[in-house]
């Protein structure tokens, strides 16, 4: 072919996920279905993340965070506090537990901590050897 000829080859993108759920799905259901082995592995001690992804007014923050009256409308967040809380209240082993957590939010490729001080401050995606992927204010 000529230099001006060119063929382009598309393969297919492969995405792992755990679940995927539609609008009759409830917080409870999706967090029994992934979350709680989830927060198993983090009272082990991994670190665990869920990942809301959607366009813009299709739920992910009210499945996240819910609201809290009535109590079946709470979220995937306050529920797996709840779960984890709950199993440190009783473990009688004597572990000492350190709870950290992030509450992200990615939009139009900027990344804002909405636990932090200020909520529209926008974070830096950070990639160290060490420590691997991380945001930095």
């Amino acid at each position: 072919p000529s230099s001006s000829q060119t063929k382009r080859i598309h393969h297919p993108k492969t995405f792992t996920f755990d679940g995927a759920y539609f609008t009759s799905s409830t917080t409870k259901t999706n967090l029994r279905r992934c979350g709680f082995a989830l927060v198993d592995g983090v009272l082990e001690g991994y670190n665990g993340t869920v990942f809301a992804y959607g366009q813009t007014g299709c739920g992910k923050s009210f499945s996240m965070q819910g609201i809290t009256d009535p109590p079946e409308q709470r979220g995937i967040i306050p529920r797996a506090f709840e779960h984890i809380f709950e199993a440190i209240d009783v473990d009688e082993g004597g572990t000492k537990y350190l709870v950290q957590a992030s509450y992200l939010e990615i939009y139009n490729e900027e990344i804002r901590d909405l636990l932090g001080k200020d909520t529209k401050k926008r974070l830096d995606l950070r990639e160290s050897p060490d420590s691997g992927v991380y945001t930095q204010v």
